[in-house]
């Protein structure tokens, strides 16, 4: 006698538990997954402790200097870790373009955006726990190193705790924005081509046209893209930056909203065209 199970949930052919549960499998067997994820918390945990063990006191130090450089040695792994993200986000789902996986996940999923949203979130969890880790991790040895060199830091300023948790959200966000780029494309090298472009390649041109031309336009336009909205999300600076006239710049709730707005604009793209191509 033979016994077949079906597990359904609101039309889709699996609940989203079990969707959940397939997606996480699937994130931990990939290879890529366990050197991306490692990769990442070297960098941060590397470049902040060599930051930190390369500091110099100087005498005429003050309190928010010193928190400031403490910030920036948490944080300055951050915009390299950022390309391994969008590498690892890319990947999570145009790997299963290219295996031909992805055919079996919406034979299982026939309504298929509860898949990708499932993915999304699994991804997004786990990314996120893993950058706050190697974020938080990297604050603690610099905060070792540099307190022995005298520097007066302060753990429980709320700026600092703010900039820790902003840059693991903004790895989160990028990440995201990386997996439904990939969604869009369906191939491995064009979603990582993508993705780098635009959170790589667009910032140093616009850059370059702005140094040129001097135009307030295009430094504003440099400020919404998504890796220069995400750095005001741990961007930690010790004196108020200069206003220049007719530049915006943004603080870190607005740099939030404009990087979720990357990510929704990238997200309905994604779950339209999954619902009408063929797998």
């Amino acid at each position: 006698m033979t016994t077949t199970t079906t597990y359904t949930a609101h039309g889709s052919g699996l609940s989203f538990r079990g969707l959940l549960l397939s997606e996480w499998i699937k994130l931990t067997s990939l290879r890529s997954t366990v050197w991306c994820y490692g990769i990442i918390l070297l960098i941060n945990l590397g470049l902040g402790l060599l930051l930190a063990a390369s500091f110099q006191q100087r005498e005429d130090h003050t309190a928010a200097l010193d928190q400031g450089y403490w910030m920036q040695a948490a944080t300055i792994g951050i915009a390299f870790s950022q390309l391994v993200v969008a590498v690892l986000g890319a990947l999570v789902i145009t790997g299963e373009y290219g295996t031909g996986m992805i055919r079996s996940t919406l034979t299982a999923v026939p309504k298929r955006v509860p898949a990708l949203i499932s993915k999304a979130l699994v991804f997004g969890v786990v990314t996120f726990v893993v950058s706050l880790v190697s974020i938080v991790g990297s604050a603690l040895l610099a905060a070792l190193i540099l307190s022995g060199k005298g520097l007066e830091l302060d753990p429980t300023d709320g700026r600092a705790v703010g900039a820790l948790i902003g840059g693991a959200g903004f790895l989160t966000l990028v990440g995201l924005i990386a997996l439904f780029l990939g969604t869009i494309v369906r191939n491995s090298a064009a979603g990582i081509s993508a993705v780098l472009g635009l959170i790589f390649v667009a910032p140093i041109v616009l850059q370059i046209f702005a140094a040129v031309t001097r135009a307030s336009w295009v430094q504003n336009v440099f400020e919404f893209l998504p890796s220069s909205a995400g750095s005001r999300l741990y961007g930690y600076a010790a004196t108020p930056a200069p206003k220049i006239p007719d530049v915006i710049v943004l603080d870190p709730g607005q740099g939030l909203l404009v990087l979720l707005a990357w990510v929704v604009v990238f997200a309905s793209i994604a779950t339209t065209l999954l619902k009408r191509r063929d797998a």
